[in-house]
């Protein structure tokens, strides 16, 4: 089977770890697996060297470079002939629709990965994408979402109820594991002393992941235990120092920023925190708890399924509750030792990169014969 990832970018993201996660899975399996991007050199890339997925990126010039763009595109697939285009998230969806009819051989799969999405606080631009993606959906072959939540909502907004298929995320167990050594390292580089817990938010500034909320609770409970610390990753796109200065977090927490080192850097906290609103399936999730490190999360997407009776889970922009969640989560920490060894179980037993790959080929592979 020949299939074509089609992506914005693989920057660092949940949607662009998948594909790199299938791309090299599928191949293992002996399909033939390419990625075509719009944009060229996300840091994701160099994940993929030396792997037999191959990478084409079309050199996208902007938002409006809209028609030589498309022909480029066009003319690659015509070149590959993939018996899948595989796309992820809302522009690469509606693309691949658009160009459905000229490539009369292949299939189109769409995926889809987040639920609640509040568009309001999106620009005119993705709140047109979005509604002209559940337009356009009744063309798709065959749709995967990563999340009950994610395919109810879009079943909601429209979509094809019959098309709609469920396949969790999955991720390498192996690579994302607990390592002491890791976790003194970076513990270490971020000046966080041994009896000090250290609760983190993984993820990019988006509206969606809700920092405020996660700030707002963080100033909280620094109020009650001097010996927590709070720490931010991920691309910073918004300037927060005005927030952070009227919360006065200034010495309790940091923003790290970026990283390409996750496994290390999960293995650094003692509970992540997941203050999203918006969340189909998190991958950051479910790599936090395969390192070992409970979470706390708000009760949006499957969150609440993926952390079971490891985790806490409140409710959304609340917080006062995600405060009190995160202060009973250290009373957990402090009474079960064996807490890091069920959170860990919890994902091996079901969200393994093996389970995702295999799932994957066999609805794949019955698209293509029914």
């Amino acid at each position: 089977m020949k299939i074509v990832f089609l992506i914005r970018s693989l920057n660092r993201g949940g949607a662009e770890g998948q594909i790199i996660t299938l791309g090299q899975g599928l191949c293992k399996e002996g399909h033939c697996v390419s990625i075509f991007t719009f944009y060229p050199g996300g840091s994701l890339e160099k994940e993929l060297q030396g792997e037999a997925v191959k990478i084409v990126s079309f050199q996208k010039k902007g938002r409006w470079e809209i028609f030589p763009f498309l022909f480029r595109l066009l003319r690659a697939l015509r070149r590959e002939k993939p018996d899948i285009l595989y796309s992820f998230l809302v522009e690469s969806n509606i693309i691949a629709v658009i160009l459905k009819p000229l490539l009369s051989k292949t299939k189109i799969v769409w995926g889809i990965r987040a639920s609640n999405v509040d568009l309001a606080r999106y620009d005119w631009f993705v709140r047109l994408t979005f509604r002209l993606q559940c337009i356009l959906s009744r063309f798709a072959d065959l749709i995967i979402a990563n999340s009950k939540a994610g395919a109810d909502y879009h079943i909601a907004k429209s979509f094809p109820k019959d098309k709609v298929k469920i396949i969790p995320n999955g991720i390498d167990t192996e690579r994302f594991s607990p390592s002491p050594e890791a976790r003194k390292r970076i513990r270490l580089e971020w000046g966080i002393r041994e009896d000090e817990r250290l609760i983190g938010l993984i993820g990019r500034l988006d509206p969606m992941k809700d920092h405020a909320t996660f700030l707002r609770a963080a100033s909280l409970l620094q109020k009650e235990r001097d010996n927590v610390r709070f720490v931010c990753v991920g691309r910073d796109t918004t300037d927060y120092k005005q927030e952070l200065q009227e919360l006065g977090l200034t010495k309790q927490l940091i923003w790290i920023g970026e990283r390409s080192d996750m496994p290390a850097v999960y293995n650094a906290l003692d509970i992540l925190c997941s203050s999203s609103f918006g969340e189909g399936l998190s991958n950051v999730v479910i790599e936090a708890m395969s390192c070992g490190v409970p979470a706390v999360v708000t009760d949006v997407g499957d969150s609440a399924d993926i952390v079971g009776d490891t985790g806490i889970v409140v409710p959304p922009k609340e917080p006062e509750a995600l405060a009190n969640g995160l202060k009973l989560m250290l009373e957990r920490l402090r009474d079960d030792s064996l807490l890091s060894e069920k959170t860990r179980s919890r994902i091996s037993s079901q969200f393994s990169q093996e389970i995702l790959v295999q799932k994957t080929s066999e609805v794949l592979t019955s698209l293509l014969t029914n």
